[in-house]
Order: C-alpha cells, then structure tokens, then sequence
C-alpha cells in the first residue's frame, strides 16, 4: 500500500453493476459514482473497465476531477474473487493503483451490513451469496458457487426460471398466464420484435448469459402475488434463502441482514420464521469496502 494515497475507494462489483464509495485519507465521504458489470466471471479487463469509470463517475459527482491512480488506493468487494485464478489475474493487471485489497462481495457486504459487528449476511442481487461473522472474528459461507449451479435465489436464478416456464407454455406442457406474456414480450423487445414468439425466445437464449437472465427478475417480480406461477417460483426462492439462513446460524439467535438488490421484493416471501430475525444492513457493500481499504491503509500508516 502506497503511503501517499490521498483517496480511498470502495467498490461493490456484481455482475449486473458497479458502485463506488469516494472517500479523503481519513476516510471523509465525498461521493458515489456507478458503472457497468465487474464481477470477474466477466472477465479481468471488463472488470478494471467497469471499475475505472465508476471511480471517474464518483468524482465527477463529487465535483472534482479523476487525479492519477496512484493517488487512489482502493478496496474491492467483487463477485468472482472465491476463484483464485480470476482474482489473481484481476490483481495482476492493477492500472498503477496506489494500493488495492480484495475480498468477496459477500465479505464486503458483511462488514458494511454489520459494521464489522457480529452477524449473517444473505446477498440477493445478480448472484447470491451468505456470510456470518462469529464473535471471535472467524467466517464462514454459503453459497456463492456461481451461476448457474448456484445463486439460489438470485435475479439469476429467478430469471431462469422465469424462462423455463415460457419454454413450457410454447410447448403446451403449461397454460399461457399474464407472467408468460410478459416474459415473452420482454425477449420480443430485447431481440428481434420481427421474430415469432417462439424465435424471438430461441434468439433471446443464444445471447443470454448471467445478468441477462437476472434482468427477467423485475418481469416476474412485478407479477408475484398476481400470478401463480411468479408466486410459486418467489416461495421457492424464500425457502432457498431460509436454507441458507439455518446453514449460516443453526442457533437462530443472530441478526440476519437480507441485501442486494432483491432484499426488499424478496422479504415477502419468506417464511414467517425468518422474517422476524431479518434487519436492515446498515451500510451497503460499497461502504464495507471502504470499510476494508481504511482499515489496511490505517495499519500501514499506523506502521510507517
């Protein structure tokens, strides 16, 4: 870590997006900026990219202008990072940072959610993951085996699906509901409108990859407690949550918070049991990266 860093940075990469908390040497907040996917199952280079106009965008909305990386030492809470093969070669292509520290977004997310402070974390986004921080300090996770073996509960998974029951309802082997028409409606737009519906479904599959299918999630969301069909896969998807709730803390006596994107459409359908033990996180991942890149700059100053 370069001692001379005038700027910390936390990140929050996923695969459907980038956030970027800006902060002063001493840990000040100065602003927020967003970019596109850096999860590294998109690769190292897209990541950086990704990265690098999100740190641009947080000082542009900070009013200040972009000073050269090696003013910047930055922590990184990215999807991806459990491959040591994608973190190593993340880390190998750092663009002249002046430090940079790396964690899972699941360990970032728990630091942020709990402020350091012991308790579970289930990360709903994209991908999902679960972390718990015991009292002595020790971790542990669930999940985060990637999509699409994983990520239960995911906008991932739920877009999945959400397009499996389409492929069913073009077969016949289902009956056409509002939440089909939506969905096929959706890869119409997203593809070809030109197309039948059954090739525009076909097109729409060749070109899908993880956050595409994670965007069908806000399509079966928004029919979920209308249709039966977005119900049945939103109640699957609490359980799956509830699964790794009990893997996290078999006890059931500590604090849960649900977040990501999908925390909040998600709380819902979860069953009673977990609902009560469910907390807001009190910060986002953002800030537990930041959270993560102070206190590694701290203890080196602290050891210069």
């Amino acid at each position: 870590m370069n001692n001379q860093a005038q700027y910390l940075i936390g990140v929050d990469g996923g695969g459907t997006g980038t956030r970027t908390l800006l902060a002063n040497a001493q840990g000040v907040e100065l602003g927020r900026g967003s970019a596109g996917p850096s999860g590294l199952a998109h690769g190292a280079d897209l990541a950086w990219l990704s990265i690098l106009a999100a740190i641009a965008d947080a000082f542009a909305q900070a009013g200040m202008t972009t000073p050269p990386l090696d003013q910047i030492a930055l922590g990184c809470g990215l999807a991806g990072v459990n491959n040591t093969q994608w973190a190593a070669d993340f880390t190998a292509k750092n663009p002249g940072l002046a430090g940079l520290a790396i964690e899972t977004d699941a360990g970032t997310t728990l630091l942020g959610a709990h402020q350091g402070q012991p308790g579970v974390v289930i990360a709903l986004g994209t991908g999902s993951v679960g972390e718990v921080m015991q009292a002595d300090g020790s971790r542990r996770e669930v999940g985060g085996w990637g999509f699409p073996s994983s990520d239960e509960a995911s906008g991932a998974w739920l877009g999945l699906r959400a397009i499996n029951h389409v492929q069913h309802v073009l077969d016949g082997r289902s009956a056409p509901d509002a939440l089909s028409k939506a969905l096929i409606a959706f890869c119409a737009l997203d593809s070809a409108p030109e197309l039948s519906r059954k090739d525009a479904v076909f097109n729409w599959l060749g070109l899908a990859n993880q956050t595409k299918f994670a965007q069908l999630a806000p399509v079966l969301i928004a029919q979920a407690g209308k249709v039966a069909k977005a119900t049945e896969i939103m109640l699957a998807a609490g359980l799956e949550v509830e699964k790794m709730a009990l893997a996290l803390d078999p006890s059931g006596l500590m604090p849960i918070a649900l977040c990501g994107g999908l925390a909040e459409p998600m709380h819902a359908y979860l069953p009673a049991s977990l609902q009560a033990r469910v907390i807001r996180p009190q910060a986002d991942s953002a800030t537990g990266a930041l959270i993560l890149v102070k206190n590694q700059f701290m203890n080196r100053l602290s050891e210069a």
